[in-house]
């Protein structure tokens, strides 16, 4: 009977203590994409406006919470940036996490980002925080994210 018990708490914690997508070559790619998607995310924000890349990454049906409210769809979206962003602005961000789904169509990140203006009488302003993103694989194998 003690052997039961010994045998069977063995094989509880070798069962409990495997990851069997840790290794998998698919979930490391699914994680990789991710990861490359939102720095190739920030670089266009940086580079092209923040209007162009949220509504670049965005899926029609995308929502994003700002200043207490949702705003929904990609179009409300790019229509919102338009509305409330300018050259003088910057938005940075870097994941410091990065998950994935074990069928790899739903991922997630989160970290830090660093938003700075120019103001009316021409100081910069910094404001930071934490930022999460909910992606989701398309059809054709790109990610874009649901939430933000």
């Amino acid at each position: 009977m003690r052997t039961r018990f010994q045998v069977f708490g063995l094989s509880l914690i070798m069962i409990l203590g495997c990851n069997p997508y840790e290794d998998s070559p698919e979930r490391k790619q699914w994680l990789a994409e991710i990861k490359t998607v939102e720095q190739e995310f920030n670089a266009m924000a940086r580079d092209s406006g923040l209007a162009r890349a949220f509504g670049y990454y965005a899926t029609d049906n995308a929502v994003l919470q700002r200043e207490e409210r949702f705003i929904k769809g990609r179009d409300s979206i790019i229509a919102y940036y338009e509305r409330n962003s300018s050259p003088d602005m910057n938005l940075n961000w870097e994941p410091s996490y990065v998950d994935v789904s074990d069928d790899g169509t739903l991922g997630y990140t989160y970290g830090k980002f660093k938003f700075t203006m120019i103001d009316t009488t021409g100081s910069e302003r910094t404001q930071s925080g934490v930022f999460h993103t909910v992606w989701k694989r398309q059809d054709d194998g790109t990610w874009r994210y649901v939430w933000d």
